[in-house]
């Protein structure tokens, strides 16, 4: 008598019965309110006003020679700040990025004499710069929060942050596409490419890897290319 090997296979994600894994949040997505007055030094008195600029010299006209002891033509003015550029960085305003560190204090200011107002407890939680002082930039979060944070506590890496309600992350870019997970509004992960005006961004969270819609996430702008 010969013995008859049975194998069983155990179906894909969407191919079975099975439901696809649902992935929570490994940490807050949300800004903590700091408590009044936290590391809050004085503010410094406002400087004194510039002292009035002194009647400037007219101008030596084009191909006349300047008499000697005679004030040197003034310079032209420089060119006016591109307002969609940053100041320190000549990069683009606004742009997204994320949090470096597991914990950014998010001040009033850009200063360190500034209160302390919010406190961010997740590392690669996405952010929007909106402005830059020196090493200072303003971000706002997927909530609206403002503040100020040094320029070491960002970096360029891009990622998301599922808001909302319960999104699918799909296999392919479609709808009818088989559902890879379902991630949880707060999970955060890392955005891979987002072809120019697409409606789906590649992303990843964890170990999975699939498409999401761009309006099932905070992280980038509408149309907006990234990575390849």
């Amino acid at each position: 008598m010969f013995g008859v090997l049975l194998m069983t296979m155990t179906p894909a994600w969407g191919q079975g019965t099975g439901a696809p894994p649902v992935v929570r949040p490994q940490g807050p997505a949300h800004a903590v309110k700091a408590p009044p007055g936290s590391a809050a030094l004085p503010l410094p008195p406002p400087p004194a006003p510039p002292p009035p600029l002194a009647a400037a010299r007219p101008a030596v006209p084009p191909g006349t020679a300047a008499k000697p002891g005679s004030a040197a033509p003034a310079k032209p003015p420089p060119l006016p700040q591109d307002p969609n550029k940053g100041s320190n960085s000549g990069l683009p305003l606004p742009r997204f990025v994320s949090l470096r560190p597991a914990q950014v204090n998010l001040r009033a200011g850009p200063g360190e004499r500034y209160q302390i107002e919010w406190v961010y407890q997740r590392r690669d939680l996405p952010v929007e710069i909106e402005r830059e002082f020196d090493i200072w930039r303003l971000i706002r979060d997927s909530d609206g929060v403002r503040g100020w944070v040094q320029e070491v506590m960002l970096m360029g890496r891009r990622s998301f942050e599922v808001t909302g309600a319960d999104r699918t992350l799909r296999h392919d870019p479609d709808e009818a596409s088989r559902a890879v997970a379902i991630l949880k509004p707060g999970v955060i992960g890392r955005i891979r490419a987002c072809a120019a005006k697409s409606d789906w961004c590649q992303v990843q969270v964890d170990d999975f890897r699939g498409w999401l819609r761009r309006g099932e996430f905070w992280g980038t702008f509408p149309g907006e290319p990234v990575g390849n």
